[in-house]
């Protein structure tokens, strides 16, 4: 087991996400394998052994997505206060699990505290730290149980006895908006202060991947195999306590599959579908970032041109382009001095690397049909070295329909430079997990003026459906910081934090309560839905909007009609 802890850890050694079926078709062996659940493993092999796009299974998919925070008086308006105070229901999200995946928590706030000073903290999983236990069936990181927190918060120097820290201070604040005890000197309190917590602080991603997307080395960047270890890890900590469970992800990326066949997103709905399971994801703060480009290819045209701005020299950036089957594409790309790589014809699983020699700048491009439910079409353009100027990509149809196609550049904070889509489009930018069906996709708004957080990522998704399902506070939120201070954050972030709390206010009536036992994601997001407050000159559902904002006092009142 130590010799695979290496590896998992090690740099020398590429990670690659298998599912189950596809070891009936290819014989893979590996000698380190972490188990995420029954039908998905994380294998790990020597980095000569394979490149990223070179695995023998359907290579994009297995390879690691990076991921990375969404962020740059609120529970009244959504109806939260409301419901803690009202004699009938007083729900603080009581006998409620909820699980956090993010930069940790710093344990010794007072917030995450009962009044005699023992902590509400049920488990912390520290990825990063690798000299304590380990939990039971996971190979990397340390296990921090509720009565090893007690016992260090009764000494001098608690990290000392549990050294997990949170030197970012996200998943602090995320976790103490959502349910965080009350600080009646501060004026604070959590959406579910009475809930039981549970956190998995994730280590950062190897640096083969952070140089295989360009993110640059000061950005906190976390592996898609990772964080679905973490969701495995908590859906396990709530059977054992047969309690209902939130999991709240207030991370995103902009890679990957948008449509049916993303791991993480896929993974989530599958474990949201599960009775007493809620997943709460945001939506991002991209819509601003011009990272979106909307393609629309006309029968008449040869092809469509793509221009994007690279403001300075940059180490390098990346481009996916998606097309929903059966649309096929081809594509070529043009330099600011006019240099051409001519149309890369069609082939799947076929690359081609050019140099353009005015700029020095390395293109490659790959062509993929990606996902065994729809069999989607990727085509990935990397550009290292990328020079400074105006770049061209021309897009040929090889096999349209509709003549749809999409592109995406990585999110803002993943880039060393300021690139950008000249004819950007707001829509469709938000990020991944966001997408995914059976989680609950918060969208962001500013309380102050009741205006949209203009960064909040819009919908709808490329199938249709409606995402977000609704906004929630995000601009000037109030919580605790690091050090015991209590800070304001502005971003989709926060929003998801208190619908994460709304949420276990819900699963208290519905599960502990017993008031409605079968309850799981979709019924919570419908209730949440049906009770959301919509403007009067306002159409629904809304790209940017959803449903309308998060009223839970208002899911309530529904109930009554």
């Amino acid at each position: 087991m130590s010799d695979c802890e290496e590896k998992i850890y090690s740099n020398d050694y590429v990670d690659f996400i298998i599912s189950k079926d596809v070891l009936d078709v290819i014989d893979l062996s590996s000698d380190c394998i972490q188990r995420i659940d029954e039908e998905k493993d994380t294998y790990f092999y020597p980095r000569s052994f394979f490149r990223i796009f070179d695995f023998p299974a359907d290579s994009y998919a297995s390879v690691p997505k990076c991921y990375g925070l969404l962020d740059e008086t609120a529970l009244e308006v959504s109806g939260i206060l409301k419901l803690q105070q009202q004699p009938a229901l007083a729900l603080k999200g009581q006998g409620v699990m909820i699980g956090f995946i993010d930069t940790g928590i710093d344990y010794r706030n007072p917030v995450f505290q009962y009044s005699d000073g023992t902590t509400r903290i049920y488990r912390i999983w520290d990825q990063t730290i690798r000299d304590g236990t380990k939990p039971e069936g996971i190979a990397y990181g340390s296990e921090y149980k509720t009565e090893q927190i007690n016992a260090a918060l009764r000494t001098e120097n608690p990290l000392e006895t549990v050294p997990s820290m949170d030197t970012n201070g996200h998943g602090t604040f995320v976790a103490g908006v959502a349910c965080g005890s009350e600080d009646v000197e501060d004026n604070f309190i959590g959406a579910a202060p009475f809930s039981e917590i549970a956190v998995v602080k994730l280590k950062e991603a190897k640096t083969y991947l952070r140089e295989f997307y360009f993110i640059p080395d000061s950005v906190p960047a976390y592996q898609e195999n990772d964080i679905m270890m973490a969701v495995s890890y908590l859906d396990r900590l709530a059977k054992e306590r047969d309690m209902p469970l939130v999991i709240c992800i207030a991370l995103g990326s902009n890679m990957g599959n948008r449509g049916k066949d993303g791991q993480l997103a896929t993974y989530l709905d599958i474990v949201s579908r599960r009775r007493k399971r809620c997943s709460v994801a945001a939506v991002g703060n991209e819509a601003n970032a011009r990272h979106h480009f909307l393609g629309k290819i006309q029968p008449d045209m040869e092809y469509e041109s793509v221009e994007v701005s690279v403001e300075e020299n940059m180490p390098g950036f990346f481009i996916e382009m998606w097309a929903n089957a059966p649309e096929l594409y081809a594509v070529s790309v043009s330099s600011p001095t006019g240099e051409v790589l001519p149309k890369v014809p069609y082939r799947s699983g076929g690359r081609q690397e050019f140099v353009f020699i005015f700029e020095q700048t390395r293109v490659s491009i790959d062509y993929r049909l990606t996902g065994r439910r729809q069999g989607n079409q990727l085509i990935y353009l990397r550009f290292s070295n990328a020079a400074q100027g105006i770049w061209t990509i021309n897009v040929y149809p090889q096999s349209i329909v509709t003549g749809d196609y999409n592109m995406w550049l990585p999110m803002r904070n993943f880039t060393s430079g300021n690139v950008f889509f000249l004819r950007s489009n707001p829509n469709h930018t938000i990020t991944v997990p966001g997408n995914a069906g059976q989680v609950i996709s918060t969208g962001g708004y500013n309380v102050a003026n009741g205006g949209l957080y203009l960064d909040s990522g819009r919908g709808f998704t490329l199938s249709g459906e409606v995402k977000p399902d609704f906004c929630a506070p995000a601009v000037n939120v109030y919580g605790p910081g690091l050090r015991n201070r209590f800070v304001t954050m502005t971003g989709t972030s926060a929003a998801a934090a208190i619908t994460a709390g709304a949420c276990a206010q819900i699963m208290e009536w519905g599960l502990v309560k017993r008031n409605q036992i079968f309850m799981s994601s979709a019924d919570i997001k419908n209730m949440l839905i049906r009770g959301a407050d919509r403007a009067d000159d306002r159409s629904y559902p809304n790209p940017s909007w959803g449903y309308g904002t998060l009223d839970v006092y208002g899911a309530f009142e529904d109930l009554r009609r």
